[in-house]
């Protein structure tokens, strides 16, 4: 029996998010230059938006680039702008014919404004789409997001629209530039580090964690099965005893729109 046969349809994440580790270290073990191995990572997130795709997983969420990552040199860089806007390009008709919708999270102010043209024009030509929703985080960072979600609520506070006594889990929730999504029920990482490097800090209070010291670009929908099959046999007690658990369902959290959200949908 495949894989793929091995999953039960009924017990899906409802949002997977992926850490997309090791481009540099793969491309290192084979003598090539940092680059190659992004190029070859495109590879990788073409077969996982697939995988995820037939398994009729709601959410795919991708930590293409944190805002950390700005710190880089800079010909790595705008070498990685190059090869987003080269990807968008040659992607956007195939994510169309297969009706995924694309979305981005992140201060996407910061992107060059040739990437950031690109990147809302491939949000806008796939729009109406509903197989499966795919969501890049670039610019991201969870401390940058709620720095800024905090920022909007006391805003709202001084402003009168907001009392301080109604402000719970939930305000500074959907002010996030998630807003509106479910929380992740499942996070990967590749590339073998124990860590999920300021990435969606808040929203994965509750999600399993999978660690894989697989490289992006050998990470292909095989490998993303095995990542799903290992939830399916984990108890999300939220909290609770086993007694108390009734059969796993997709992520409740999901929370709604607060409109200033650095959210391109």
């Amino acid at each position: 029996m495949s894989l793929i046969d091995r999953i039960d349809p009924n017990r899906l994440p409802g949002h997977v998010a992926i850490i997309m580790d090791g481009n540099g270290r793969w491309a290192k073990s084979r003598g090539l230059e940092r680059g190659e191995g992004h190029k070859e990572g495109i590879a990788s997130v073409r077969k996982v938006v697939e995988a995820a795709r037939k398994l009729t997983i709601p959410y795919l969420t991708l930590y293409a680039f944190s805002t950390e990552n700005w710190d880089r040199p800079a010909e790595e860089v705008s070498g990685l702008m190059d090869l987003m806007v080269h990807a968008i390009a040659k992607e956007t008709e195939e994510l169309k014919r297969n009706d995924v919708k694309v979305h981005c999270i992140g201060d996407v102010e910061r992107l060059p404004n040739y990437a950031r043209t690109a990147l809302i024009e491939c949000i806008r030509e796939t729009e109406g789409g509903t197989a499966l929703n795919v969501v890049f985080a670039l610019s991201y960072s969870s401390k940058w997001e709620i720095t800024q979600a905090t920022r909007q609520i006391v805003r709202e506070v001084m402003n009168g629209r907001l009392k301080e006594s109604d402000i719970n889990e939930e305000t500074l929730a959907s002010r996030l530039t998630t807003s509106g999504m479910p929380n992740p029920d499942l996070l990967i990482r590749t590339g073998g580090e124990l860590r999920i490097s300021n990435f969606l800090l808040w929203q994965c209070a509750y999600s399993e964690f999978y660690f894989t010291d697989t490289y992006w670009p050998d990470f292909g929908e095989e490998d993303f099965y095995k990542a799903i099959l290992e939830f399916q046999g984990r108890e999300r007690r939220y909290g609770k005893t086993s007694e108390q658990l009734t059969p796993v369902t997709p992520s409740k959290d999901t929370v709604t729109n607060n409109d200033e959200s650095t959210t391109l949908n």
